[in-house]
C-alpha cells in the first residue's frame, strides 16, 4: 500500500479514488502484519477500536459534499501521552494508567478532528516521556515494551517519541503527532528517518498533554516530509485560554503553512553554520559536509561558522527546572482526569512502582520522579532564578547570532545514527552533537529533516530559528529535502550495516 504524502492522500479520498475506509484498513493491515508481527517494530500501543466506524462517517461526509478540508479523513497517530476522548487510554506508557481514559479531547485533538483527521491509534513512547529513570532505555515503557528502529531492529528509535518516529518510517501512518521537552521530536525523528518539527512554545496548546515542565514542553508533528508538517502543523494550532504560555503570547492568527513552501526555496537564504554544537564525529561531519554542499548549490549563503554566545550551566539549569516543574505540573494534570484515575500524585504513582518494581523497575529506576519530589519539598529553591538564566541564555544565544550575521536560520546536524538496544545500561549516545538544548530551552522552533545514512542508518540536517519562525524553517527545509531526496523505506533488517 503506498498513499504517497498526505496531500496525496487526502486528494485521492476527495476524488473517489479511494475512501477512508480502505485507507484504515490497508494501515491496520500493515500494522498487524509488520509492527505486531513480522518484524515487530512495536511502535503502536493501541488501535482506535472505533476507526472503521469513524472512516465510514467520514465517507458520508464527502459523499453529501461535505469536506472539511486538505486533512479530511487522513489518519494519524498519537504519542500515548496526549488525551483522546475515546476508548484509548491515555497512559504515558505507564501501566499506572493503564486502561485509564481521559475525559476530554487534548485541545489539538479536538482542531485536529474538526479538521478532519482520524485518530488511528496511540504510539508507544519512552514511559513519562524519558524522565523517570537516569538510565533509560528510550523506546521502552512498562506498558507498551521495547519500540524498534525501523532501519535496524537491533538499534534504538531513540526517545521519547520514539513510537510516533518508527511508525511514520514504517508507513503505519500518514503522520504522527510527538512532543517535546528536549530533543523528543527531534532525536527520534532524525533517528528513525523522518521529518519532525518542534514548534516555538505557545504555537500549539499542551491542554490535555501529560507534562513534564511548562517551561520547555510542546507538541509538534511527525511525517515523512517536510510539505506534511506544514499540513498537520496547520490542523493542530489554534488559541488556548487554558495555556497560560498562549496567553503570554498573545491570540496569533491562523495560518496555512502549506503556501510558505514554494515561496523561495534557499536561493540567497542565509545560513549560520553552527559547528560549536555539530560535535567531531568525523562520519556525522562528513554527512554534514555534504549537506552543506547540497545547501550552497541550491543558492544559500552560509555564514560559516558563527559563534553562538556562551551558555554557562544550561544543561545543569534545565535539569533543576525540569524537577522544578515536573511534580507540580503532573500533580495539575492528574488532577483532569477526574476521581477515577487510578494515581492521583507524583507520590501516588512513586509509590505504585515501587510496589511493582519486578515490571516497572526492572530496566531502569525512577530517579527523575524521586528528585522531583525531593525539589518541591524543599521548596524549589534555586529553580526560579535556573528557569530565568536559561531562558534568557538560551535566546540570547540564538537572537544574538540571527541579528548579528541577518540570518535565516542556523543549522547543525540532528544528531547521528541510531545506537544498539541495551536493556541493561541503557542509552549510550556517543555523537558529540548537542542540536536540541538551546531551542529546547529557549521555547525556539526545530525542523530536522532527513540528511543521509551511516553504515544504512539515517541521520538528519536542523534548522533552528528565532521565534514564531516556522514559516521560514519548512520552506528552507522543504527545499533541502526536495532536491537532496534522503528519506528512505526502512527495510526492516535485523542490525545495522557493516
Amino acid at each position: 500500500m503506498d498513499f504517497g504524502n498526505i496531500a496525496e492522500l487526502a486528494r485521492g479520498i476527495s476524488e473517489g479514488a479511494t475512501t477512508v475506509r480502505a485507507v484504515v484498513d490497508g494501515y491496520v493491515e500493515r500494522i498487524e502484519r509488520l509492527d505486531r508481527k513480522g518484524p515487530r517494530v512495536n511502535s503502536v500501543i493501541e488501535l482506535n477500536p472505533d476507526a472503521t466506524e469513524i472512516a465510514d462517517d467520514l465517507d458520508r461526509e464527502l459523499a453529501a459534499g461535505k469536506s472539511r478540508g486538505p486533512l479530511h479523513g487522513v489518519p494519524i497517530l498519537l504519542k500515548d501521552n496526549i488525551d483522546t476522548d475515546d476508548r484509548m487510554a491515555t497512559s504515558a506508557g505507564s501501566i499506572a494508567l493503564e486502561g485509564s481514559t481521559a475525559p476530554r479531547d487534548a485541545f489539538l485533538v479536538a482542531r485536529l478532528r474538526e479538521a478532519g483527521v482520524l485518530i488511528l491509534g496511540k504510539t508507544n513512547l519512552s514511559e513519562w516521556a524519558n524522565f523517570r529513570g537516569e538510565r533509560s532505555t528510550s523506546g521502552w515503557s512498562s506498558r507498551g515494551g521495547l519500540t524498534r528502529n525501523p532501519h535496524a531492529l537491533d538499534r534504538s528509535a531513540c526517545g521519547s517519541s520514539s513510537g510516533s518516529a518508527a511508525a511514520v518510517a514504517a508507513g503505519f501512518c500518514a503522520g504522527a503527532v510527538g512532543t517535546e521537552t528536549d530533543g523528543s521530536i527531534i532525536c527520534p525523528a532524525q533517528t528513525c528517518g523522518v521529518a519532525g518539527l518542534k514548534p516555538t512554545l505557545g504555537l500549539v496548546s499542551r491542554s490535555g498533554i501529560i507534562p513534564i515542565a511548562h517551561s520547555q514542553d510542546t507538541a509538534g508533528p511527525m511525517a515523512r516530509g517536510v510539505a506534511d508538517l506544514a499540513l498537520l502543523l496547520g490542523g493542530m494550532i489554534g488559541y488556548d485560554e487554558n495555556d497560560a504560555e498562549m496567553r503570554a503570547a498573545g491570540k496569533r492568527e491562523r495560518r496555512d503553512y502549506a503556501r510558505f513552501l514554494g515561496s523561495g526555496g534557499l536561493e540567497g537564504a542565509r545560513l549560520g553554520v553552527a559547528r560549536s554544537l555539530a560535535g567531531k564525529n568525523p562520519k556525522i561531519l562528513a554527512v554534514f559536509e555534504r549537506s552543506l554542499e547540497a545547501l550552497r548549490g541550491l543558492g544559500a549563503v552560509l555564514v560559516d561558522p558563527v559563534e553562538l554566545s556562551k551558555t554557562p550551566k544550561l544543561g545543569e539549569n534545565e535539569l533543576e527546572v525540569l524537577h522544578g516543574e515536573f511534580k507540580a505540573d503532573l500533580d495539575a494534570y492528574l488532577a483532569t482526569r477526574g476521581p477515577d484515575v487510578p494515581v492521583k500524585s507524583m507520590e501516588e504513582l512513586v509509590r505504585f512502582n515501587e510496589a511493582r518494581a519486578d515490571r516497572v523497575l526492572a530496566h531502569f529506576g525512577q530517579e527523575h520522579l524521586v528528585a522531583s519530589l525531593e525539589k518541591a519539598r524543599a521548596g524549589l529553591k534555586g529553580y526560579r532564578k535556573a528557569r530565568e538564566a536559561n531562558r534568557r541564555m538560551a535566546r540570547r544565544a540564538i537572537d544574538a547570532t540571527v541579528r548579528r550575521h541577518r540570518l535565516d536560520a542556523l543549522v547543525v546536524p540532528s544528531g547521528g545514527p541510531a545506537w544498539p538496544i541495551d536493556l541493561v545500561n541503557g542509552d549510550a549516545i556517543e555523537w558529540g552533537v548537542d542540536s536540541t538544548t538551546l531551542p529546547a530551552v529557549a521555547g525556539y522552533p526545530h525542523l530536522t529533516v532527513p540528511a543521509g545514512f551511516i553504515s544504512g542508518l539515517p541521520t538528519g540536517l536542523s534548522f533552528i530559528g528565532t521565534a514564531w519562525s516556522e514559516p521560514v524553517l519548512l520552506r528552507l527545509g522543504h527545499a533541502f529535502e526536495r532536491a537532496t531526496m534522503a528519506f528512505r523505506e526502512p527495510g526492516f533488517s535485523g542490525h545495522a550495516e557493516t
